[in-house]
């Protein structure tokens, strides 16, 4: 199990030195530990560089299902160790939509169902509802979700965003900064990225453009509030940023992201709680995509 939880850490990170800091070790440690494991499995699973390492396909292939598996550990201990009459649902959503859309509204749900225990979880990879660790997946891709129960939350689209500060405000002129990217966990035809949007916009992107890139979505948000440079990003976890003026969309077109499913088990029979939950997400969503109404 050590070797499995520093492999999951220095994955995470992407460094062997804050996988250390994490676990308590030193980075040794953890190199040790990581070399044990690739030993037993007979493959390499990073490519070692000088400041960062990243995952080979093997490590590729190997996270995603450690990274799930180590969560729903730490779900079902959790209910384990805090056992109460109060009800309690569990909802999963990607890391960017925990951060940017569910926290900013957890105090409402909280005044408006202050007997029911809200508990997020935050993962890029795909839950497992069949393990009862979670109530409710909150799923962003195409659909549909056989075996499951799926409603349609909200379309996404991805728009051009910058701090204002930046003073971009034509397309012709964004050679001059830095584009903001961010990994999508799959490779796809689909996904909103700036080449996409280049070829939407009838613009060719620049070869050798500056560029940043970041491994989660809510890091490139931040990244283009603190004026890091142009960001692609999603028009609904970016609303609260635009709103306040803290980014701004200076120029079209906007892309296509995908779409927010709300999914739980189809065999069984929703509780009253978390029918409380479904029906809250539904709303707030609808206030997403009409916000005068």
């Amino acid at each position: 199990m050590s070797t499995l939880r520093a492999f999951e850490a220095a994955a995470r990170h992407s460094s062997f030195k804050q996988a250390a800091a994490e676990l308590s070790v030193t980075p040794t440690a953890v190199s040790h530990r990581i070399r044990v494991l690739e030993d037993h499995l007979g493959v390499r699973l990073f490519d070692r560089q000088v400041r960062q390492v990243s995952l080979t396909p093997a490590g590729l292939q190997l996270y995603p299902v450690l990274q799930q598996g180590f969560d729903m550990f730490d779900v079902a201990i959790r209910r384990l160790m805090s056992p109460n009459d109060r009800e309690r649902v569990t909802i999963s959503a990607t890391n960017a939509f925990v951060a940017k859309w569910l926290v900013p509204r957890v105090a409402s749900f909280r005044a408006d169902h202050p007997d029911i225990d809200l508990q997020l979880h935050a993962s890029d990879a795909v839950v497992d509802l069949a393990s009862h660790a979670f109530d409710i997946a909150i799923r962003y891709g195409r659909g549909p979700y056989p075996g499951y129960r799926s409603d349609v939350l909200f379309a996404d689209v991805y728009v051009p965003a910058i701090n204002p500060i930046l003073q971009l405000r034509a397309s012709k002129d964004m050679s001059a900064y830095p584009l903001i990217h961010f990994d999508w966990q799959k490779a796809s035809p689909d996904n909103p990225t700036w080449t996409k949007w280049h070829a939407e916009a009838g613009i060719a992107q620049p070869p050798m453009q500056a560029g940043l890139r970041y491994s989660d979505e809510s890091h490139a948000i931040q990244a283009a509030v603190a004026g890091q440079g142009v960001a692609l990003l999603s028009q609904a976890l970016v609303a609260d940023e635009l709103t306040a003026g803290r980014l701004i969309q200076p120029f079209g077109p906007t892309i296509p992201g995908y779409t927010y499913h709300l999914v739980t088990r189809e065999q069984d029979s929703l509780g009253a709680a978390v029918a409380a939950v479904m029906d809250w997400l539904r709303r707030h969503a609808d206030k997403a995509i009409h916000p005068g109404a």
